[in-house]
């Protein structure tokens, strides 16, 4: 049986940047973990944040979570610069973390102002 938030697409794209940012930071050159760390950590938080939102049974709660969720996206903007600036991913790589980013991004929003128009 699958959870509830397993359904949403947000979540999906969620775990799938997650998964693209492990890929991806799996190769960056030593010298960088603090960058691998903090992406990887900014990337599942997102997803995981997601989940947690869906489990809260009141709607203040849930905005909470799809709240930190939208700031993770946020917090993985900077450090894909960064790790462009690096030469540690190449401007195209950085432009479809980004494109992904947005998407995300947008479709939290819509989770968040969504939540005023349904039933607790």
């Amino acid at each position: 049986m699958a959870f509830a938030f397993e359904k949403l697409v947000v979540y999906q794209k969620s775990v799938d940047f997650a998964d693209a940012i492990c890929q991806r930071t799996e190769f960056f050159t030593r010298g960088y973990g603090f960058l691998v760390d903090q992406l990887n950590r900014a990337s599942v938080s997102i997803a995981a944040n997601i989940a947690e939102g869906n489990g809260r049974f009141t709607k203040p709660d849930r905005r909470h979570f799809f709240g930190i969720a939208r700031g993770s996206v946020q917090e993985c903007v900077p450090l894909l610069e960064l790790a462009r600036r690096r030469n540690l991913i190449d401007d195209a790589c950085h432009a479809d973390l980004k494109g992904r980013l947005e998407e995300v991004s947008r479709m939290l929003s819509g989770l968040i102002n969504g939540l005023d128009n349904r039933d607790a």
